[in-house]
């Protein structure tokens, strides 16, 4: 994969604009944090990307290639809430994905082919730090280990691309930390290309090699949907201390009063 690229996106609902002329190209292997007031959009555009929500007006291309508008084993997502099974112990949890792959109708596996597939799904909660834990089931593990479970559920399928919607957001600081490093590891070791939402600007700068800010920059008070939101910002790693992150960070918060 060389690229992905957005080449005049727009979503609409009806009348109500939610992105707006979207026009960016993200290189394979990038770590790219989106930014912006609640409702600006970000979960949307990471949708489309999933493929769960179709693009109005527009294009988005994989390596030139129109996005398969389904989601597929190419993109992998963890959300800010656990996305794990109570029933299933936690090897089988990251398992499952490949399962269902190999039986859609049963979504299990026997004999060998079982075998191969708990084999590699436990190699994964190594990398994730669960190796000592896949008989467990989640009500027995923290927060933090229930989201890393939810990030090897989300590698199980080797995907290229990685789509994290406030996947820390829920996590006490000390946690948090960890989970950064964690998920540097991940991308560096992987080269995998990742899109993460986040609220926390520093946070956005700390992890991404790009920053990117969703914001409306055209407003209609007596028609308030009638214009979507754009990347007003788009800031590579090392610029901290530019004015213009004071800027954002303030027109953040003030949005969100």
């Amino acid at each position: 994969m060389e690229a992905i690229e957005f080449k005049h996106l727009w979503k609409e609902y009806g009348d109500n604009v939610v992105l707006e002329d979207i026009n960016l190209t993200v290189k394979k292997g990038e770590f790219v944090t989106l930014v912006g007031a609640s409702g600006c959009g970000k979960t949307t555009f990471l949708k489309m990307l999933l493929g769960i929500e179709n693009v109005s007006r527009g294009k988005l291309l994989l390596d030139g290639k129109p996005l398969s508008d389904e989601p597929d084993a190419n993109r992998g997502i963890v959300f800010q809430r656990y996305s794990v099974y109570p029933h299933l112990n936690v090897v089988e949890n990251v398992m499952l994905g490949e399962e269902l792959a190999a039986s859609p109708f049963l979504g299990r596996t026997f004999g060998a082919k079982r075998r191969k597939i708990r084999q590699h799904a436990t190699e994964i909660l190594e990398k994730v730090g669960l190796g000592h834990t896949i008989d467990k089931y989640p009500t027995e593990l923290s927060g933090g280990m229930q989201q890393r479970l939810a990030i090897a559920q989300a590698l199980i399928k080797n995907p290229s691309i990685l789509l994290l919607d406030e996947p820390f957001g829920a996590l006490d600081p000390g946690i948090r930390s960890d989970m950064h490093n964690l998920i540097l590891d991940i991308w560096k070791e992987t080269k995998i290309t990742i899109f993460m939402i986040t609220h926390d600007l520093k946070e956005g700068f700390e992890l991404g090699t790009r920053l990117l800010v969703f914001d409306k920059y055209r407003h209609d008070p007596d028609a308030p949907n009638r214009y979507g939101a754009k990347i007003t910002y788009d800031i590579p790693v090392g610029k901290m201390d530019d004015p213009t992150i004071h800027e954002i960070h303030n027109s953040i918060l003030i949005k969100e009063k």
